[in-house]
């Protein structure tokens, strides 16, 4: 089954369901779409099967189709690489070239592109806005309708599930190319796949692309990825795991602050902390009582915050290297029911009144992030994290409405 403008719906599922990646059910159901076709894939580590073996090589085998030209995101091919101004190569196993799309020749990527029948684009996006895997995508995929292409997008899961949608909401689409997160009109956690959000940038960006999606046989909207039976392989190098992506939607806004949130260690984006923070003040203000009724929920559900120590090494966002930090361990205990976006803003709250002098807004960035400057206001002004959050209730109904038109499962 293939997705052009359809759409289903999706039941929860309670235990494990054996689910085939994109990449599965486009060579044994639909390979008539590659047939006798020059095809050019975007992709990276995650584009494999549940063998484990690589799209780049799966396809070489397909008879009748040839693989010609491979593409890569941020993080480049391989998914190691946590620094910009990636350059184009080659892939080793296949020969092939391997072109750039996070700083390699824009000109040499289009005249590649000019050269294909089919653009096949098969990454694991994590459910987060702030991902960046959508906007290589749209941007390769904008470049194909310009040169009269077809785009195919081999899905994969959410891997924290595609019910939820939590946080705040950008207003409007911007031009992915103009900004390097989070440019469509969707929630902190949007609860959709690649393949969805790509459907959707085709609509309200106007692309008018020839899109096809490869759906993930098996997958229900209510499937965590640990119960899919798929491996986990890290999307990219500061999500090591399933726990770092349902903390992700949150926890990436203290990326636009000077407290860390782990990089360079194995726990990225599972704790936070600095130098000054007080784990067990911040703790203290997070359990104190509040009309939970007057909240609409409580941060720490489904959700343990513990102190911890930790010490970055080389970390890629520059903060603290090598120094000793207090912090916070964040462990999920249910995440049915946890939202790591109420859990940021409550964090947030609690360490600025802890330390009001030593917390420090990146301004650009966080407002980056949080899709304009309304929160880090809100936080400068000493607003309540539950009144912050339920200003959000609207704009999430709104969304969850729009967003229908476009799943698929």
């Amino acid at each position: 089954m293939v997705f052009g403008l359809g759409c289903a719906g999706g039941a929860p599922v309670t235990g494990s369901a054996q689910v085939r990646p994109g990449i599965e059910v486009l060579l044994s159901d639909s390979a008539h779409l590659v047939a006798g076709k020059r095809l050019g894939l975007l992709t990276n580590q995650t584009g494999i099967d549940r063998q484990g073996r690589r799209d780049a090589d799966l396809l070489r085998t397909l008879p009748g189709a040839r693989l010609t030209v491979l593409f890569s995101p941020e993080h480049g091919f391989g998914g190691t690489e946590d620094r910009a101004g990636l350059p184009d190569g080659t892939d080793s196993a296949t020969g092939l070239p391997i072109y750039s799309l996070y700083g390699g020749s824009r000109t040499a990527a289009q005249a590649a592109l000019d050269s294909l029948d089919v653009l096949l684009v098969d990454l694991q996006d994590i459910g987060a806005r702030y991902y960046t895997y959508i906007k290589f995508t749209v941007s390769l995929m904008r470049e194909a309708t310009r040169a009269g292409k077809r785009v195919i997008v081999l899905d994969r899961p959410n891997p924290i599930g595609g019910r939820e949608v939590q946080g705040n909401v950008r207003a409007h689409a911007l031009d992915p190319d103009s900004v390097p997160v989070g440019f469509l009109p969707v929630a902190m956690r949007h609860g959709m796949t690649l393949g969805e959000l790509a459907r959707m940038a085709n609509d309200v960006l106007a692309i008018g692309a020839d899109l096809t999606v490869i759906p993930a046989a098996g997958w229900k909207r209510g499937t965590l990825y640990d119960k899919t039976e798929l491996r986990w392989v890290p999307p990219s190098p500061n999500i090591p795991s399933l726990e770092s992506a349902l903390n992700y939607p949150g926890l990436c806004l203290f990326e636009g602050t000077n407290v860390s949130v782990g990089r360079g260690t194995g726990v990225a984006f599972q704790v936070i902390g600095a130098p000054w923070l007080d784990p067990e003040a911040v703790i203290s203000r997070l359990m104190r009582p509040v009309d939970w009724r007057r909240a609409r929920g409580w941060a720490m559900a489904g959700v343990q915050v513990s102190p911890t120590v930790f010490t970055p090494r080389a970390p890629t966002d520059g903060k603290y290297d090598g120094e000793e930090l207090w912090g916070l361990r964040i462990h999920v205990l249910d995440p049915k029911i946890y939202d790591p976006t109420k859990l940021a803003v409550a964090l947030l709250a609690a360490i600025r009144t802890t330390h009001p002098r030593q917390l420090q807004f990146r301004a650009e960035s966080f407002d980056r992030l949080a899709a304009g400057l309304e929160l880090r206001r809100a936080l400068e002004a000493g607003r309540p994290a539950w009144e912050i959050w339920g200003t959000w209730d609207d704009e999430l109904a709104r969304f969850r409405a729009a967003r229908t038109k476009y799943l698929i499962y």
